[in-house]
């Protein structure tokens, strides 16, 4: 089976063709909206971190920025520095080449002469590049060039019993075809990471993922928080989830039944293709940025309360198994799985509809989220509480 995508120097496959205006630090991040704004075609987002962050955090925020420019949706990169930050342009430049080799380019504010004069080269060099990518066209490329992530907010009893097991399904029909998927959220996980260990032919993966759950625990330990206080949202509570393992259970099911091949760090790119597992926080805005980061070209996000979460570089299509919340929030969402809930048709039968879905945004059709504009990202932190 194939896709129409935009093929890359570095010979991975984009499913939307942009340009990134990448601000390094906090310090950085108006100016890079400000080029944004007047730039078709760009996308750019608030960077909240890149200084003043201990040397491991400092780490995960150099990877995830470097993945988003690295990011087969991204035709080329400018990277904005104030010239003081920690995460230096060089630095960042250096991390982004040992990635990919697609247009890159890098201006300083200081040297530059300030936020105005910044924005002046930075406009003439962004419309050149957008220019450039205009004239992309898409391409035949098989599904096992895909990367899809996988994710859960604002979960509630359809979750575990429609949306996931719909999207489990997807994704094993994904691997099927040569395709990767990421399953994430540690904190979701905890309770049923023997589930997913049974489903892992390495030791060395099953020790990985055992370490990344007790890591995320030590974590409340170190602090004195009990870790139900932290993965059971009030959301989720007033949904009609009752205990950590419960929402666990649930969550898990977005994995299908495929074997999983490769456990991820944050932020990390797959080597192999099938289904993976990536360390992320339960908190929505970060899982999806690590996933991203990681190169998926798109997400899928399932809901049983509502959520409007987007990424400015990967289209994010949620989908929720609660008939009241799809006609509450009708703007929001892209797909409805209630039929499973209201016995209409088999799991089966709608994860072949959601697999049509998938494809056509995959194509070029936009997401809820997309012709909203919705485009939060967040980051993790060493600590990763949520």
């Amino acid at each position: 089976m194939q896709f129409a995508g935009y093929k890359r120097p570095d010979g991975r496959y984009g499913i939307r063709n942009r340009v990134l205006i990448l601000p390094a630090s906090v310090c950085a991040s108006d100016t890079c909206r400000m080029i944004s704004e007047q730039v078709k075609g760009t996308v750019t987002f608030d960077n909240q971190s890149g200084c003043a962050q201990s040397p491991m955090d400092m780490q995960i925020t150099l990877d995830t920025v470097a993945g988003f420019a690295a990011n087969p949706n991204i035709y080329g990169t400018i990277a904005v520095s104030l010239g003081c930050d920690d995460l230096s342009i060089d630095i960042l430049k250096a991390a982004i080449s040992e990635r990919t080799n697609k247009p890159l380019e890098t201006l300083v504010i200081q040297e530059c002469g300030g936020t105005v004069k910044t924005v002046e080269k930075a406009v003439r060099l962004a419309r050149e590049m957008a220019e450039a990518a205009s004239m992309e066209k898409r391409v035949p490329a098989d599904l096992s060039e895909l990367i899809l992530g996988m994710e859960c907010g604002g979960s509630d009893p359809t979750s575990g019993i429609a949306a996931n097991p719909v999207l489990g399904r997807v994704s094993d029909v994904l691997v099927g075809y040569g395709g990767t998927s990421i399953l994430s959220e540690t904190g979701e996980i905890i309770g049923g990471e023997h589930i997913l260990a049974s489903r892992m032919r390495d030791k060395k993966l099953v020790q990985e993922l055992y370490d990344y759950a007790e890591h995320y625990n030590e974590q409340f330990r170190i602090v004195g928080e009990p870790l139900f206080m932290d993965n059971l949202s009030e959301g989720n509570v007033k949904g009609g989830l009752s205990t950590t393992e419960e929402k666990s259970l649930g969550c898990i099911k977005k994995g299908g039944e495929s074997e999983i091949k490769e456990v991820l760090a944050y932020a990390q790119r797959p080597v192999k293709h099938g289904l993976v597992f990536m360390d992320t926080p339960g908190y929505d805005a970060a899982s999806v940025a690590g996933m991203v980061a990681g190169g998926a070209q798109v997400i899928i996000f399932t809901t049983g309360l509502g959520s409007p979460v987007g990424n400015p570089i990967a289209p994010v299509i949620k989908i929720t198994g609660n008939p009241q919340t799809f006609q509450k929030m009708k703007d929001n969402m892209d797909f409805d799985a209630s039929d499973v809930i209201k016995g209409n048709r088999t799991i089966n039968e709608v994860a072949e509809s959601l697999m049509r879905e998938l494809l056509s945004v995959v194509d070029g059709k936009k997401t809820a989220a997309e012709i909203l504009g919705f485009n939060q990202i967040s980051m993790a932190r060493l600590c990763n509480f949520n």
